[in-house]
């Protein structure tokens, strides 16, 4: 038997159809918090809207996770393009936006051909009362020119409407970007600005019964109050790092036949993948 399979058989040991606890950004794991709901419903308003709308947050926090939720959860007539790899030039920005709208991917125009193009496109739509929202993710990755050419995307508009919002999803570091002098000018178009915060002890506890709960196939296996603690403690509220500890210390749990984890086995778990002092 493959070693995957063995991994997949201790979780349905445990009662579970699926980790728990992985890292991916599986929507299926959304967790209704109240801060998500309001990042989700700043983000929503900025497609309607129009403009620029930003939200940041620190590594780990569930950033690009939300974004997935959110393209799954759209508002009524609104198209995006997704840009997960913000690492491109501007030229290759446009052709990755033309290629969501529209499903074809432009090859060997330069980039006046390329905006105008995206301005007919965006037309249209407008005229079929379409939105159309930019959702950019790791925008913090963007470099400086990349974004001069957001902003000058930002001024396609009608007399009535923007034809274009634009959503920036990043680290902290987009932030100290957007407040350099030479990012006044598109810093003064931000009309959203949200921020992400890492969980408190109430909210980390909710987080990690929530995951167990959605992957629940049956039994009743849980993390005693010790260890949600512990789990808040050492992760300092961070989803991502929760994950990984609580990862490790369910397979604990199967390992040493347990059908709950305590406090010391959290504490190993966060030694374990945290590098936690013993």
């Amino acid at each position: 038997m493959s070693a995957a399979l063995d991994l997949q058989s201790c979780y349905r040991a445990l009662g579970f159809r699926e980790p728990p606890f992985r890292i991916t950004p599986d929507t299926q794991f959304f967790f209704p918090h109240s801060q998500y709901l309001s990042a989700i419903g700043h983000l929503r308003f900025g497609m309607q809207s129009g403009g620029f709308t930003v939200l940041t947050g620190e590594v780990g926090l569930g950033k690009t996770l939300l974004c997935r939720y959110l393209l799954r959860h759209l508002p009524e007539n609104v198209r995006t393009a997704y840009i997960y790899n913000p690492q491109q030039s501007f030229v290759e920005l446009l052709r990755s936006i033309l290629h969501d709208l529209t499903g074809e991917m432009p090859a060997g125009e330069e980039q006046a051909a390329l905006q105008a193009r995206l301005l007919n496109l965006l037309e249209d739509l407008a005229a079929q009362n379409v939105r159309v929202a930019i959702l950019v993710d790791e925008a913090h990755r963007l470099n400086p020119g990349v974004l001069e050419g957001l902003r000058l995307l930002s001024n396609l508009e009608t007399e009535k409407q923007k034809l274009l919002a634009l959503l920036l999803v990043g680290q902290t570091e987009l932030e100290k970007q957007l407040n350099e002098h030479g990012m006044r000018a598109l810093r003064d178009r931000i009309g959203i600005w949200h921020k992400l915060r890492p969980f408190g002890m109430g909210e980390t506890s909710s987080y990690i019964r929530h995951r167990l709960d959605s992957a629940r196939l049956s039994g009743d296996f849980h993390f005693e109050r010790g260890a949600l603690l512990a789990a808040h403690y050492y992760s300092g509220g961070v989803p991502r790092r929760i994950n990984l500890m609580c990862d490790r210390a369910l397979l604990s749990a199967y390992v040493e036949c347990e059908r709950s984890v305590g406090a010391a086995m959290m504490r190993r778990a966060a030694q374990e993948t945290s590098g936690v002092p013993r």
